[in-house]
């Protein structure tokens, strides 16, 4: 019997069973106690550690302010059940058991939330010095190469490139950033919205070689395709991340292009009584148009409860958020809302060769997406406007000093 189907009468006595212990996987759970379910509550993780939150990987734990970033919370209290250090190996959907390497578990209903993991660079696997920051074990290994002050060079000048480039320099040491492509962030946003932020790693200090592709990792060096070579105490990749899907092979569990579990708009995968929710699901939007699949914070913060909603049943829960995340690199703090591949028109906000400016995607002369460099006061408004569909006025938008709520379409 699927969870659809069940009734309150049975709530005491089904169990749920989360794979991944982190934000997704701990919000699940807690939002299932918060919203009154009194069933069993397991969450599994591959992990050993107490689990813990990630942004601060990449700021305190990296730089030795703070010793983890484990969630508060009191899962004992909450009646919820932890086994770590248990990573699960594959799901037998008929039978409703997941398999992990201390033997099944069974569950009424399951939920995955197991993220993504980092793509490492062809070529680097196991090689000594080169490094992935994802988890707390990495944060852990690098704390001592930036006490150190090596030469490093960062591979990829994403989000988390630029983040650990910023952490890497505080720490003192000297940091290049080799990215492939002709600017940073080029996988995120349009080119005149990212080529500002190439002045930020000059201003910091920071290396930044664009164009360049590494050609092979040697002892001390970084070799790039045009021969040329680099420094390197200390080889740390940033070239995206992949959902943590491959276990799932075998449980006829649908999965899309880029190996996400494809889950509906009720967070709902394609077998009974499994749900997925994170990094390592996308999700139709019904808001943008098109599926999502969002590797943040936030996604894993707000999703977990239409999840919990849903597998109580009293609500018929819809996910369809607006996508929200921040970044802090080179003295700066980044913010995005939205979705911006639909739009029709693009607004500034300020200079942004200065320290605050923003930038607003329009369709139709709505604001369907925002970024706001050092203007969160625009991010906070314009994530409200964004929500509510609200028609804007291009010429007011377009003046900084006026506040985004201040800048919309006259009825």
């Amino acid at each position: 019997m699927s969870e659809q189907t069940q009734g309150r009468s049975t709530s005491q006595t089904r169990r749920v069973v989360v794979v991944g212990a982190g934000m997704a996987g701990v919000q699940t759970a807690v939002a299932l106690r918060e919203q009154g379910f009194t069933g069993t509550v397991t969450l599994i993780g591959a992990e050993p550690h107490q689990p813990y939150d990630r942004p601060p990987l990449s700021k305190a734990v990296l730089l030795g302010k703070s010793e983890g970033s484990a969630f508060e919370v009191d899962f004992e209290a909450l009646s919820i059940e932890l086994s770590l250090g248990r990573e699960a190996l594959g799901v037998r959907t008929a039978d409703h058991e997941l398999d992990t390497e201390a033997g099944p578990v069974p569950y009424d209903v399951l939920v995955l939330a197991t993220g993504a993991e980092p793509i490492t660079l062809p070529g680097t696997e196991g090689v000594p010095g080169v490094h992935l920051l994802r988890t707390l074990d990495d944060a852990e290994r690098l704390r001592p190469v930036l006490a150190r002050q090596h030469d490093i060079v960062v591979v990829g000048a994403g989000w988390i490139g630029a983040e650990f480039a910023t952490a890497a320099r505080e720490a003192g040491c000297a940091v290049t950033v080799v990215e492939a492509a002709d600017r940073p962030l080029a996988g995120a946003l349009p080119a005149e919205v990212a080529a500002p932020m190439a002045a930020w790693y000059a201003d910091s200090g920071t290396d930044l070689r664009t164009h360049a592709r590494v050609a092979g990792v040697e002892p001390g060096a970084v070799v790039l395709d045009d021969g040329s070579r680099l420094p390197a105490g200390a080889v740390v990749v940033g070239i995206g991340a992949r959902p943590a899907t491959a276990w799932l092979a075998g449980s006829g569990i649908e999965l899309g292009a880029h190996r996400e579990v494809l889950a509906d708009d009720r967070l709902r995968t394609s077998v009974p009584d499994v749900y997925a929710v994170g990094d390592c699901a996308s999700f139709p939007s019904g808001r943008y148009g098109e599926r999502l699949l969002i590797h943040h914070w936030d996604n894993a913060l707000q999703g977990p409860r239409t999840v919990a909603a849903n597998i109580l049943g009293e609500t018929d829960a819809v996910y369809d958020p607006v996508p929200y995340f921040w970044s802090e690199q080179f003295g700066r703090f980044v913010q995005y809302a939205g979705h911006h591949a639909a739009a029709d028109r693009m607004v500034w906000r300020g200079d942004s060769s200065g320290p605050s400016w923003s930038v607003c995607w329009l369709r139709e002369d709505r604001l369907v997406a925002l970024l706001a460099v050092g203007r969160p006061r625009d991010l906070a408004q314009g994530r409200r406007l964004i929500e509510a569909g609200r028609q804007m006025d291009p010429e007011a938008l377009s003046d900084p000093a006026r506040p985004l709520k201040n800048a919309t379409a006259t009825p």
